[in-house]
């Protein structure tokens, strides 16, 4: 499924779960986001109070005021550094919530090159952090497409410790290369060698590679 078919899924789930009230509020709120993008930093942090935070049906993890603050950005009329910048102060200044928004809205406003570079700066304090929701929103399409290779790489190791399934990782089959597959080795070393359990999705992208193993003690099995 590309960016723009699962944009539209999440447009049609969100346009079935809202009350009439809440399809109003957010008519009127994409206007004004048109005709004035500064009007976003007013109306991003109070979507949850004007629409709710019921779960949506069939999306596990999905809340309602999530997917209205996607639409939100999603009107926003600018492009480029302009477009990365007001981003980063809806990001800087919002709550844990409204941080995984602007996170999950980025591969949807780069789908046509729009943002380009201009939200690693979002992606990349995310990753920082020690909130594995930030986290595994970060890992998604956008980050996939911009972070450099260093960084994909360190991004991956860090789901790894902080406990991010390596499923929610985007792109992990096109960039996955021996470098990950050697750093997943020595901490696997590492976890082996001090007795502790090792995650079972990092052995896929090791076997990929198995010259990485050599010289390491491994579980029995999994090489």
């Amino acid at each position: 499924m590309t960016q723009v078919d699962q944009s539209l899924d999440r447009e049609r789930l969100l346009d079935g779960v809202l009350d009439e009230h809440g399809r109003s509020w957010l008519a009127d709120a994409v206007r004004r986001v048109r005709e004035r993008e500064e009007a976003v930093l007013e109306l991003f942090p109070v979507a949850a109070r004007a629409c709710g935070r019921a779960p949506v049906p069939g999306m596990p993890g999905v809340t309602v005021d999530l997917l209205v603050r996607e639409r939100l950005l999603a009107a926003l009329p600018g492009r480029g550094a302009a477009l990365g910048d007001l981003l980063w102060r809806i990001y800087r200044y919002g709550d844990a919530s409204e941080r995984i928004a602007v996170l999950t809205a980025l591969g949807r406003l780069d789908a046509d090159g729009a943002l380009g570079e201009h939200g690693l700066q979002i992606v990349r304090d995310a990753i920082r952090t020690n909130d594995t929701r930030l986290i595994e929103a970060a890992v998604g399409p956008y980050g996939a497409r911009h972070l450099p290779d260093g960084e994909y790489r360190q991004a991956v190791l860090k789901c790894v410790f902080v406990g991010v399934p390596l499923s929610a990782v985007a792109g992990l089959k096109r960039r996955a290369d021996r470098e990950l597959a050697r750093m997943l080795a020595d901490y696997a070393h590492e976890r082996t060698v001090a007795g502790r359990d090792v995650p079972a999705d990092v052995w896929p992208l090791i076997r990929r590679h198995p010259d990485v193993t050599e010289g390491r003690r491994l579980p029995e099995g999994q090489v």
